[in-house]
């Protein structure tokens, strides 16, 4: 278990389409099971609140395997987080139901630029965590 680790500031709310724990290793598990505007809107402001004062290495996991449609709003939203300076010290795996969603979803990958966040995008849950796993050194 990672020692002070960063408040998440999150209460579940039936509203929103997307849950947040924290890992064990400290970093952030978002679990969505839609993409709504309301959605996008509280994950942006969330997201960009934990992005402020990132010093340390985190790998956060965001499952969409409950979502059916990513909308373009959702791409816009998911590449200009990743193009903060801040995401250099994360290391992202996104988790889709199929390979048709893991398509759209490296439109984000491939659309990002100016941030660092390593991302990977998979189909297969324990593929992600596996990939998650790897040292944290590889990542710098």
């Amino acid at each position: 278990m990672v020692d002070q680790q960063k408040p998440l500031n999150f209460a579940s709310n039936p509203e929103i389409g997307y849950e947040v724990t924290r890992r064990e290793d400290g970093g952030m598990h978002l679990t969505f099971s839609d993409l709504n505007a309301s959605t996008i809107k509280h994950w942006q402001n969330f997201s960009e609140e934990h992005l402020l004062g990132s010093d340390r290495l985190t790998r956060n996991l965001y499952d969409l395997r409950n979502v059916k449609n990513i909308t373009e709003e959702a791409i816009h939203v998911a590449v200009q987080l990743n193009s903060d300076p801040s995401t250099r010290n994360i290391r992202l795996a996104v988790v889709v139901a199929n390979d048709a969603l893991r398509d759209a979803v490296q439109k984000v990958a491939d659309r990002t630029s100016g941030g660092g966040t390593r991302m990977a995008i998979f189909t297969d849950l324990k593929e992600a965590e596996i990939w998650l796993s790897r040292p944290m050194e590889s990542m710098v």
